[in-house]
């Protein structure tokens, strides 16, 4: 019985930090998409962001996922394709945060803080 309720508690322990790095993540596949479309010369280095979601021990396909649900979102559902209410959820927030950032410090601060905060995800574009 005591098995049982310790392996409860650590099930609920690790739900919410799970949680709180799944969003980490899409705050950061978003905003690498984001810099690709309003940074000009900048693309995404996609198979970082893959290997960064296995370092996070995330689930094989997230990186994927995740994209998918962006563009969903960013296009009104003419592309990608919809998530999980969670990962929607998660989209949103980041969006909201981005969106925030980039209009407190501006669009060109915003671009030159990724180059430094998303280095390794984000490149020049030849």
């Amino acid at each position: 019985m005591r098995f049982g309720l310790l392996l409860l508690g650590l099930i609920a322990v690790a739900a919410p930090a799970h949680a709180e790095q799944r969003l980490a993540y899409v705050t950061m596949v978003l905003q690498a998409f984001a810099a690709k479309v309003e940074c000009p010369g900048t693309d995404v280095a996609y198979q970082d962001l893959v290997q960064r979601a296995q370092e996070m021990q995330l689930p094989d396909g997230t990186t994927e996922q995740v994209r998918k649900a962006i563009a969903y979102m960013h296009t009104g559902g003419k592309m990608g394709e919809r998530g999980d209410e969670e990962l929607m959820t998660e989209v949103a927030m980041a969006t909201r945060s981005t969106d925030l950032d980039q209009k407190r410090i501006g669009m060109a601060a915003w671009c030159e803080a990724q180059k430094t905060k998303l280095a390794g995800f984000i490149r020049t574009r030849n």
